[in-house]
């Protein structure tokens, strides 16, 4: 009876899950149907209740799980390795141990994508902006990377007028909620409520494996690498708190980002996007010119030179042969979530703000 019990719950189990994987990928297909029932219905109540209830820890909550997580596989699979060892291991104990882990990974992709991952299939920032058309050639990125020269030099010029001091990581992040609070006045869909950004307990190893900043997609907080240079850190937060209200491309959040920085009035903030963005139609430009691209790099003021050269500094020190790796494995996560150009998604954004300079004349 406990044999035919333990096969029945097995089988249920078994049951719900290839049920709610086969439901995800058919909402997943239609981009209209995430972004009406899921992105606008489920997702802010899922997100807003995970933000109540961990928002007001002063720690990462979803850094200790990691922790924990990272702690209990290790255990399993030294268990495991040692159990291979002391006396083999029989077929039926085999697959029944094989399929424990495939119900896990299972159960894994399930909750990621309900309170989160389906975002990847939504229409986004784009369909919102009404931006349809983001084609661009080569002039379209010079005339992109010009704007932010000069946007990025003057905001500059202005912080060392004001002799402003970099903030804590608590006024750092007030400052992002207080962005999106000043661009939700223009752009209602990016209002954020229950703010949970939290500095990342994995700052110093994310240095060296190459990540800023992350979601938490399992408790909802936003994480923040803050031990990079101080001026970056502004636009890694309203990128994270980007993926954070819906917007789970990394060009999206990257927009999103921009969207809420150059409309909060705060010169840090300002600054911080320009920088990054520039850094990334600088880029494109040197794909096809590269001459030109040195050129308009020259055109930058010493200190915004020695902001970037302080940032090169700072990657080239930490540098390691494990990072490569690393990117490598996360451009195929990006492309296997509806980001076919892997790590070019980041750079992405630049025909986003192209096509937003076309239609409103302005970044």
């Amino acid at each position: 009876m406990k044999t035919l019990n333990t096969r029945t719950s097995n089988w249920i189990k078994w049951a719900l899950v290839l049920f709610f994987v086969i439901l995800i990928k058919w909402v997943s297909l239609n981009k209209e149907r995430v972004e009406v029932y899921y992105t606008e219905g489920f997702y802010p109540i899922i997100s807003n209740i995970l933000r109540i209830l961990f928002g007001w820890i002063p720690f990462s909550l979803g850094d200790v799980l990691y922790i924990l997580a990272g702690c209990w596989l290790l255990y399993k699979f030294l268990k495991n390795i040692k159990l291979i060892f002391a006396r083999g291991i029989k077929r039926p104990v085999f697959f029944s141990k094989l399929a424990n882990t495939v119900l896990i990974i299972f159960t894994l992709y399930i909750t990621f994508n309900i309170f989160w991952g389906l975002n990847y299939n939504r229409q986004g920032i784009t369909y919102q902006l009404g931006l349809s058309d983001q084609s661009y050639d080569t002039s379209d990125v010079r005339i992109i990377e010009k704007l932010l020269l000069q946007k990025v030099n003057f905001s500059k010029t202005t912080l060392m007028k004001s002799h402003s001091m970099y903030p804590s990581k608590k006024d750092l992040f007030k400052r992002a909620e207080a962005s999106y609070d000043e661009a939700s006045k223009k752009y209602p869909f990016l209002k954020s409520k229950h703010p949970s950004v939290k500095s990342s307990m994995f700052g110093r190893i994310g240095n060296y494996l190459g990540f800023t900043g992350y979601y938490n997609p399992f408790t909802g907080e936003a994480q923040v690498n803050t031990s990079v240079p101080e001026f970056l850190q502004p636009y890694i937060t309203t990128h994270e708190m980007g993926h954070q209200i819906g917007y789970a491309k990394e060009d999206e959040a990257s927009f999103v980002g921009y969207l809420a920085s150059v409309n909060s009035n705060d010169t840090l903030f300002c600054y911080s996007t320009y920088l990054d963005l520039f850094m990334y139609a600088n880029r494109e430009v040197y794909f096809f010119d590269s001459v030109s691209s040195k050129q308009s790099y020259n055109l930058l003021t010493e200190p915004v030179k020695k902001d970037i050269e302080d940032w090169q500094k700072f990657v080239r020190h930490h540098q390691t042969f494990i990072e490569p790796g690393i990117t490598w494995m996360y451009g195929k996560f990006l492309k296997l979530n509806e980001q076919p150009k892997g790590m070019r998604s980041y750079n992405a954004v630049i025909s986003m703000l192209i096509a937003y300079y076309k239609k409103y004349g302005t970044i």
